[in-house]
């Protein structure tokens, strides 16, 4: 669904959390507003530098950013922009790989198999419509061949031949295609893969990169005869649900198999690792990495930052109208999301089911119902600022209170990176804001704050400030 709600019936529809992935999504509800205030369109400069490197060289990235900011939107804005000039392979890690236990080499081989794939597509499906050369396809073959004897079980192709490739099962694409199921099928549940089939891939790792990169070469030479068009790798959601020593052991230990591919490519990792003293140790140069900043509700000083609300305020009207809220309850819960849009989306879509169920509401969010809505979320920001059992994070509350009152303060020293910040901004408790990389507390948080008495209840900042 296209055109704002019109109906609270209809709110679902299209308060998605999900990125958005086509043209017309596009169209229909991003907001250029939101770069404006944000400070900078770094997307726009991403795709300068893409261009840039065509046909000469190899552009290589990384994109951070805080929870809930849009990351994986920005990446569908970036694929737009240099479409004129590249393919677009995107992928997500946490779907891909086996989060937990998941090698260096498992990169490469999707890398690989994706772009064989992807170039044997018909253009109009966004492929090359070519296939691989053969002697490519060999060297693939051939790579495999001394291990197969300790796979876990043989690879069969019928099967795993994805369907409408167009080619006779006994063919050598046909074969490779069969491997690459196999072997995607096999990362994805790498926790259950032979210790020797791992221990032969990384004493090889050097020549499966040479190997890479001819394939790599092969696909992208063929794209431009048919296209006009070059590779990018888009490799999303690093920063999601993957163990830190996962990441530091790919992007750090491991980082020069990326800086030796000859590919394209921006992957999104983790905003710690981004700004700590181990950047300096990533394969991309430090110039190269982009930070998507939070959208303030507040400035610095606690007072409404009013081009901010509207720019979440343009978000939220292309997707709902605003006469399904009664006066003054969107800007309440714009405040309360401090302009994080995946929370606004939670709180305006549980709103909306509560005026629903209540049937008293006259068909539009009134007061009660948002108040539901927020009351949820703060409760749920209170939970993450504890511990338990399940939390990997030991940093004791007392230290993240005081943290968060220096923060709220605008203490300089508070704003020095180390174990507590990362705590709060992992747990959306501090959020991070444009070029100028102040920091501030959620007003969500101040509000607990202020319930426990660390902050007055008439200090601003929090969400009866609207």
């Amino acid at each position: 669904m296209l055109q704002p709600a019109a109906t609270l019936e209809d709110v679902y529809l299209t308060l998605s959390p999900e990125p958005l992935l086509t043209t017309e999504e596009l169209n229909a509800f991003y907001k250029d507003q939101l770069n404006q205030v944000r400070g900078d369109d770094k997307v726009s400069r991403l795709a300068l530098w893409l261009k840039r490197t065509y046909g000469n060289s190899y552009y290589k990235a990384f994109l951070i950013g805080h929870r809930g900011v849009g990351k994986s939107t920005e990446l569908t804005r970036l694929i737009h922009k240099v479409s004129d000039k590249y393919l677009s392979i995107r992928f997500s890690a946490p779907k891909e790989v086996d989060p937990a236990s998941f090698k260096p080499f498992d990169v490469i081989l999707i890398m690989m198999a994706d772009i064989a794939v992807w170039t044997a597509k018909p253009i109009a499906d966004g492929g090359a419509g070519r296939l691989p050369d053969d002697k490519r396809l060999e060297e693939i073959w051939e790579w495999f061949a001394d291990e197969r004897e300790v796979l876990t079980k043989d690879v069969h192709i019928g099967g795993e031949v994805e369907a409408g490739a167009g080619v006779s099962g006994d063919s050598l694409w046909a074969k490779v295609l069969g491997l690459f199921a196999k072997v995607k099928g096999e990362i994805k549940y790498a926790s259950d893969r032979k210790k020797e089939v791992v221990d032969y891939r990384l004493s090889r790792i050097s020549t499966l990169v040479e190997l890479a990169n001819r394939l790599l070469d092969n696909c992208n030479a063929l794209s431009r005869e048919a296209t006009g068009k070059e590779w990018v790798f888009i490799g999303e959601d690093f920063d999601k649900g993957i163990p830190t020593e996962q990441i530091e052991n790919l992007f750090v230990t491991h980082g020069n198999i990326f800086a030796d591919l000859r590919a394209h490519m921006i992957f999104t990792i983790p905003i710690a690792l981004g700004y700590s003293e181990q950047a300096l140790q990533l394969p991309f140069p430090r110039e190269s990495i982009f930070s998507i900043p939070d959208t303030p509700v507040f400035h610095a000083d606690h007072q409404a930052h009013a081009e901010g609300r509207e720019a979440i305020r343009s978000v939220l009207e292309a997707r709902v109208s605003p006469s399904l809220f009664e006066e003054q309850q969107m800007t309440k819960l714009i405040v309360a999301s401090g302009g994080n849009l995946r929370d606004l989306f939670s709180m305006v879509g549980q709103a909306a089911d509560t005026a629903l169920l209540r049937k008293s509401s006259g068909g539009r969010i009134a007061s009660a119902h948002a108040e539901f809505a927020i009351d949820s979320l703060r409760r749920e920001y209170k939970q993450r600022l504890g511990g338990g059992p399940f939390y990997k994070d030991d940093t004791p509350y007392v230290q993240k209170a005081e943290r968060l009152l220096q923060i709220y303060n605008s203490s300089a020293k508070a704003a020095v990176p180390d174990k507590v910040l990362y705590s709060l901004l992992r747990s959306r408790a501090v959020q991070e804001f444009n070029g100028k990389g102040w920091f501030g507390v959620h007003p969500l948080v101040v509000d607990i704050l202020k319930e426990q008495g660390r902050l007055l209840g008439s200090d601003p900042g929090g969400t009866s400030q609207q």
